[in-house]
C-alpha cells in the first residue's frame, strides 16, 4: 500500500532532503524510522520538494510504499477526504524520530496519488529582518538578518515580470538533463504583524537554488543597488548574472504543497512527467 506522510523539519542540523552517503538527511532519518517502526528492511520515500542543505520544511508531503499493515494499524476515515488515517502510526512514528523531524499526519494515499509529480504546485517562504527592531536573535535560525532597510515596494514591482511561464535558467543551478521552465504563480512581498519582510513564493515546481536566487536579485533591487526592471533584463538574458546572490538557505521554508482532487491525481502525475518547453524553445529533457 502507498502512504501519504506529511512532515515538518528543521533544516539546520541536516544536509538536505535527499540521501547522501555519510551525511545526516531528511529522507534516511524518516526512512529509518519508518523502517523500525513497520519492521521492515529499509523504504524509499519520495517527496514533493527536495529541500537543500539548511532550508527548513512545515508542509513536506511524502509517499513511501510498504506491505499492506497489520490488522492492528487499521485505518479510520480520515476527515480530510484524502485517503484514511493510520492509528498509531503517526504517533510511533514521532516517538522514534529525533527532536527536529516530526511527522504531523499519515494517511493511505488515494489511488494515483505520487508526492512528487501530483502536486500541482508548491509554496515557500522567505523571511528577512531588515531593521534592528525586527532583528531577534531567538528566531536567527529560520530569519535571515540583512544590515540595511530593504524597499519592499520596489521588490514587489520588480517581481512581476517574473511571474507567469519562463525559462528561469538565470536564477537556477543547472543540472545535467534537467529543464529549467517553471511557471511562477506568486511572488509577492509583505511585513508581518512583527515586521518582518515576508517572500512569499509560489510555483508548479522549482529548480535547484530558483528561491534564493530569485530572493538575491530582489533584494539587490530592495537595497537600490538595481533598479526594478533589471530583473526582468536578468530573467530574459537567461544566463546566471554575478550580481544576483544566492542568499542563505535558513530563511526559507516550504510551507505547503497543493494537489488537485483524489481523481485527478493520476493524470496530474502523468501530465508532470511530459517534456516542458516554451513555444519558442527546442526539446530538452525534464
Amino acid at each position: 500500500m502507498r502512504l501519504r506522510i506529511d512532515l515538518a523539519y528543521d533544516g539546520a542540523g541536516f544536509h538536505g532532503w535527499a540521501t547522501q552517503p555519510g551525511l545526516r538527511t531528511v529522507q534516511e532519518t524518516v526512512e529509518l524510522a519508518l523502517a523500525t517502526v513497520l519492521r521492515v528492511p529499509s523504504v524509499a520515500m519520495t517527496c514533493a520538494g527536495r529541500t537543500d542543505a539548511g532550508v527548513h520544511a512545515r508542509g513536506q508531503v511524502a509517499h513511501v510504499d510498504v506491505p499492506e499493515l497489520p490488522t492492528q494499524q487499521a485505518r479510520t476515515p480520515n476527515s480530510t477526504g484524502t485517503g484514511s488515517q493510520l492509528n498509531g502510526l503517526e504517533r510511533r512514528l514521532n516517538g522514534v524520530l529525533p527532536a527536529d523531524v516530526r511527522v504531523r499526519r499519515v494517511v493511505a494515499a488515494p489511488a494515483g496519488f505520487d508526492a512528487r509529480f501530483s502536486a500541482v504546485w508548491r509554496r515557500y517562504a522567505y523571511r528577512i529582518a531588515d531593521r534592528a527592531e525586527t532583528v531577534d536573535p531567538l528566531t536567527r535560525g529560520h530569519v535571515l538578518g540583512w544590515p540595511r532597510p530593504l524597499d519592499d515596494l520596489a521588490m514587489n514591482d520588480a517581481a512581476v515580470a517574473l511571474l507567469g511561464e519562463h525559462d528561469f535558467a538565470a536564477f537556477c543551478k543547472r543540472r545535467e538533463g534537467a529543464t529549467t521552465i517553471r511557471t511562477l504563480h506568486v511572488l509577492s512581498w509583505t511585513r508581518d504583524e512583527a515586521g518582518l519582510l515576508v517572500g512569499t513564493v509560489r510555483a508548479d515546481a522549482f529548480c535547484h537554488h530558483m528561491v534564493r536566487s530569485l530572493v538575491g536579485g530582489l533584494v539587490a533591487v530592495g537595497e537600490g543597488r538595481r533598479e526594478p526592471g533589471w530583473i526582468g533584463e536578468v530573467l530574459r538574458a537567461g544566463v546566471r548574472d554575478p550580481a544576483v546572490n544566492v542568499v542563505a538557505a535558513h530563511g526559507l521554508t516550504l510551507e505547503e504543497v497543493g494537489y488537485p482532487p483524489d481523481a485527478e491525481l493520476a493524470a496530474r502525475a502523468e501530465a508532470s512527467r511530459t517534456l516542458r518547453v516554451l513555444p519558442s524553445s527546442s526539446p530538452g529533457q525534464d
